[in-house]
């Protein structure tokens, strides 16, 4: 049976500038691109009706549409209370965004947690909070889709899962990442497992458990492979797998992690634009192999 596989990307991850990201993208023969940061800029930093002005004319150009927005929204300190205010503005413009961009998804995430302290400590508070993005995100029909990241509180299987269980009636939708379970100390495999009746976005990005180092897609601990097999074949995924290679250094790198040192990126490659073909090419190649 045919499936409807998109692949899509964080494509500043080759460059700043907004228009040299989507000439290569369509180089490539993609459609779609996940919006993080354009022309310097992280998304957040937009209102909405620069979306419309700067952005739109651009990607209607060039032909392509946007698959989800790469926000920072929940990627703060859970006791930062003033940090946690501005994001609920931050997200009410992106809604807009989506809107006028004509895209259903927000990337968001679940709140960086204190070192040395037990997570469960602050899972009434990080439920409260991510209820009042999701009232934000249904006033515009908007789904958000938490990504296990490094240091919140959903970066482990089990509490992503409980993230779900307590959210996903108001809307909440898992976006699976590959490579921050492998840096997490996870089996990717069972977290899929646990998560796939709430996964609606994959990110495709792969890691090294030894090093944490990121690598090529298919090539490192992810078990991507195995897991598209399961997910499109078995267990019925369609939707988007979203390019995520950090595989060379790119602008927008040091504002994504908490502790933003090279460990776990490596200059592999060139340019940005060398990285993210490569990883294009790389999961083209293991779709062909699971019969895609």
């Amino acid at each position: 049976m045919k499936k409807d596989i998109i692949i899509s990307g964080f494509a500043d991850e080759i460059c700043t500038d907004f228009e040299e990201q989507l000439k290569t993208v369509t180089e490539l023969g993609m459609g779609y691109i996940c919006l993080r940061a354009a022309d310097g800029r992280g998304i957040a930093e937009y209102t909405a009706e620069e979306a419309r002005e700067r952005l739109l004319p651009k990607l209607q150009k060039a032909g392509v549409k946007v698959s989800s927005i790469g926000s920072p929204i929940g990627k703060v300190d859970i006791g930062d209370e003033e940090g946690f205010q501005r994001q609920l503005t931050q997200l009410d413009e992106l809604c807009r965004m989506c809107g006028i961009l004509g895209c259903q998804y927000v990337r968001i995430f679940s709140f960086f947690m204190p070192k040395d302290e037990d997570p469960a400590d602050y899972r009434d508070e990080v439920f409260a909070k991510m209820e009042k993005f999701l009232e934000i995100a249904g006033r515009y029909g908007v789904t958000l889709i938490h990504e296990n990241e490094k240091g919140i509180y959903g970066d482990v299987g089990s509490r992503c899962v409980e993230l779900m269980e307590k959210l996903a009636a108001g809307g909440m939708r898992s976006a699976y990442d590959f490579a921050n379970f492998v840096q997490c100390g996870e089996d990717p495999a069972a977290c899929w497992n646990m998560l796939r009746p709430y996964i609606s976005y994959i990110h495709v990005k792969d890691a090294l458990y030894s090093s944490h180092e990121n690598v090529l897609c298919g090539t490192g601990d992810g078990r991507i492979r195995e897991i598209l097999d399961q997910a499109i074949n078995r267990d019925g995924y369609e939707g988007f797998l979203t390019l995520e290679p950090h595989l060379a250094i790119f602008s927008t790198f040091a504002s994504l992690e908490k502790d933003a040192g090279n460990d776990r990126l490596k200059n592999r490659f060139e340019t940005g634009a060398e990285a993210y073909a490569a990883q294009y090419h790389a999961l083209c190649q293991i779709l062909e192999e699971i019969g895609m």
